[in-house]
């Protein structure tokens, strides 16, 4: 049986959807360097969005499923009129939209779930610097960490991959050679910019973490969302330490709009966390997806 996180299967649930439900919308923000599309689906008012964006790294596939299954059932309940705790999302929907981006990274989720020779071009890279080991593959097919890529404080993450001795590509925490050198950073980036999103949150696995802040620079209602988004899930609030501070996405979205932006890490166990998580991580996150909805 092949898996849900493929392009394949990916592509295909994402046609479902659309087939399903005629008032969601959809739309390509760029392409990956092995050119596979980095879509985006979109409810509600367009121009007044938040975004979620899932799968940076590539074995951290189940973040894609989680929020591709809550789409699901928002869509199914605004197709049956069926309200939630009495709120109706339709209509809340015609006020605050979401626009979701289920997967930046599409090359290195296939890398991690199908191996190196996903990679076409690259694929030499990649088993060179994955040892033909891609379980574990977090990168794209270039060998750059995309979370690392960003522009904000990526001098000093980059003066901490050399102290760490990650000098080249590499399947994990290689920024590349300058910011936003990489197609899937450069179309994210693009795209935020053009649509000025309210605030953002980036999901990633794993930890059931919330980071909410970077630097000095802390945007009006930050403290406010993550502390509701940690009572409606019981994940605890913290803040990266080393490596993990800088170069990504929130805190990019932070430094360049002065808006929230949130890092999501969920479920616990070790990356890539297994399916059978899916469900459990769902119901548990289900009111803090739904939160974010609604405030």
């Amino acid at each position: 049986m092949a898996h849900p996180m493929t392009e394949f299967e990916r592509n295909k649930l994402i046609k479902n959807l659309l087939a399903k439900y005629n008032f969601l919308n959809h739309g390509v923000i760029g392409k990956s360097h092995c050119e596979r599309n980095i879509e985006f689906l979109s409810l509600g008012n367009f121009e007044n969005s938040i975004l979620w964006a899932c799968a940076f790294h590539g074995m951290e596939w189940l973040t894609s499923l989680v929020i591709l299954k809550f789409l699901e059932n928002i869509c199914n309940r605004i197709k049956l009129k069926n309200k939630i705790f009495g709120i109706d999302i339709e209509k809340n929907l015609k006020n605050r939209g979401l626009v979701i981006i289920p997967c930046v990274n599409p090359d290195g989720v296939e890398i991690s779930l199908n191996g190196y020779k996903s990679a076409n071009e690259f694929q030499n890279l990649v088993k060179k610097a994955s040892n033909i080991h891609t379980f574990s593959w977090q990168a794209n097919a270039a060998g750059v960490d995309i979370n690392h890529n960003f522009d904000a404080g990526w001098n000093e993450l980059k003066k901490l991959e050399k102290e760490n001795n990650i000098l080249e590509p590499s399947p994990t925490r290689f920024g590349g050679k300058k910011p936003e050198s990489e197609p899937e950073t450069k179309a994210l980036v693009d795209f935020c910019r053009k649509n000025k999103f309210l605030y953002a949150i980036a999901f990633h696995s794993q930890g059931e973490e919330i980071y909410w802040k970077y630097g000095k620079n802390i945007p009006e209602n930050s403290y406010r969302l993550a502390k509701l988004f940690s009572i409606t899930s019981g994940y605890k609030l913290s803040s990266p330490e080393g490596l993990a501070v800088g170069g990504g996405f929130k805190d990019w979205f932070i430094t360049e709009f002065n808006r929230p932006a949130f890092t999501i890490e969920i479920g616990v166990g070790k990356n890539p966390l297994p399916i059978s998580q899916l469900y459990p991580i769902y119901n548990k996150i289900y009111k803090m997806l739904l939160s974010s909805l609604l405030i």
